[in-house]
């Protein structure tokens, strides 16, 4: 895993939650809510990869 992994899932944090709650005060809170929504699976899509190499990783260690 890279570091450069970690600034998008930082960057993306921060650009959510600033659009969140700019979203919540002009009273708009369903858009909101699909912010932080795709915010988060765009991160999951970024992270599935990372999780799956660590299953075959202890999968391969516990079938010695």
């Amino acid at each position: 895993m890279s570091v450069n992994l970690i600034f998008k899932i930082a960057a993306v944090g921060i650009l959510v939650s600033i659009l969140c709650q700019v979203l919540k005060h002009s009273g708009r809170e369903e858009q909101a809510f699909l912010t932080s929504l795709a915010g988060l699976l765009l991160v999951l899509f970024w992270i599935v990869p990372y999780i799956y190499d660590l299953f075959e990783s202890i999968q391969d260690l516990f079938s010695l």
